[in-house]
């Protein structure tokens, strides 16, 4: 009696290869079923060919190019005409297309206020306004307060009343503190926080920023 171990010790599936549907004794065994598939796929009539894909997948086509506008529209006083895809919001625009990068992505969801410009006057959310809707449009950036080396009141209320610690905010907040004053809603502290409370800071400056409203809205 043969005392060589079995070549495998575990039955093969049903249906598998191992195993003929009649179950014969000549059904290739898995070793010599492995080796010819590997070498049958690669090499037909001594030539070198390219097997089919497993997954059957034909080449992808080149992605068609994103639906793009053309947008004119006059950013601190000077006419911009450029051409973006439709998704670009007005801060991509502003950062990426027109390199003024005063105005900050924060959460780039509408909810810290750090990317505050005006629009024809009003302050709007740029992460959140679609450049293509503003053909024809006035911006106002941070870039855009100073007049020269003389600085917008407000901006002077910040250095002197120390309202910022990191910066990060401070360009959506100062734009913010302007549409606030122009709009008339700085007839108390408390209605100053009230209408600056769309703007975060995450240093904790709010008594500081809205005395620097209140020094700018009141001459204080």
């Amino acid at each position: 009696m043969s005392t060589e171990p079995p070549e495998s010790t575990v039955s093969p599936p049903e249906g598998s290869p191992e195993q003929s549907p009649e179950g014969s004794a000549s059904a290739p065994s898995r070793r010599t079923f492995i080796a010819t598939t590997a070498v049958g796929g690669a090499v037909v009539a001594g030539g070198l060919v390219a097997g089919p894909s497993v997954f059957g997948a034909e080449p992808a086509e080149a992605a068609e190019a994103p639906p793009g506008s053309r947008v004119s529209l006059t950013v601190n006083g000077k006419r911009h005409t450029v051409t973006v895809d439709n998704r670009t919001s007005l801060l991509d625009l502003l950062r990426e297309h027109l390199n003024l990068t005063g105005s900050k992505k924060g959460c780039n969801a509408g909810a810290c206020g750090a990317c505050t410009v005006l629009v024809d006057g009003r302050r709007v959310n740029s992460c959140l306004t679609l450049a293509v809707r503003l053909d024809g449009a006035e911006v106002t950036t941070i870039e855009g307060l100073a007049k020269g080396e003389r600085l917008h009141p407000l901006q002077q209320a910040f250095i002197d009343q120390d309202a910022f610690q990191c910066g990060y905010c401070t360009s959506g907040q100062i734009m913010s503190g302007v549409g606030c004053i122009d709009e008339g809603h700085t007839g108390s502290p408390e209605e100053i926080r009230e209408f600056m409370s769309g703007n975060l800071c995450r240093c904790g400056c709010y008594v500081k920023i809205v005395r620097a409203v209140e020094q700018t809205a009141h001459g204080k």
